[in-house]
């Protein structure tokens, strides 16, 4: 399955950034083209993002598995969705681990898609947008922890 890893020490503690992490209510304010969360309960949530040409576009998840200040890990939910065209899978996880004594974070996200039909003939594309979108997540990630870490 193709896995796509970006890694970022953030000046942030770990209880800062899971804070924001592990909450998906946050989502809107540190994932890309997310512009609002909803329905986060029970392990569930729906981003509702903007598409590059200005549509919503909802995706559903779950969350698979969490590790207190260490690790969450969500699957998108693709049945019957238009994604399911492209994705047999895929899954997010956040790893996070104390850095500089504590006062910074190290933190590494992950995105592993396992890929259908006519996508498995251009793994090239989907791992460079994959790329790209969690760079972004990490520095949206760090924007967002900058100002609680200097609220907290």
């Amino acid at each position: 399955m193709p896995t796509t890893r970006v890694s970022r020490t953030l000046a942030a503690s770990p209880q800062v950034v899971w804070d924001v992490v592990a909450d998906p209510w946050h989502q809107a304010r540190w994932w890309p083209r997310v512009q609002r969360v909803e329905g986060a309960r029970d392990g569930r949530f729906t981003q509702v993002m903007i598409s590059a040409r200005g549509r919503p576009v909802r995706a559903d998840f779950r969350i698979v598995e969490t590790v207190e200040l260490r690790l969450l890990r969500w699957e998108q939910e693709l049945a019957g969705t238009p994604f399911e065209g492209l994705l047999a899978r895929a899954q997010t996880a956040i790893e996070l681990a104390p850095a500089d004594g504590g006062a910074a974070t190290a933190a590494t996200i992950e995105l592993r898609q396992q890929l259908r039909g006519w996508s498995r003939l251009v793994p090239f594309l989907f791992g460079r947008a994959a790329r790209r979108q969690l760079g972004e997540a990490l520095e949206g990630l760090e924007r967002a922890v900058a100002g609680d870490a200097a609220d907290g």
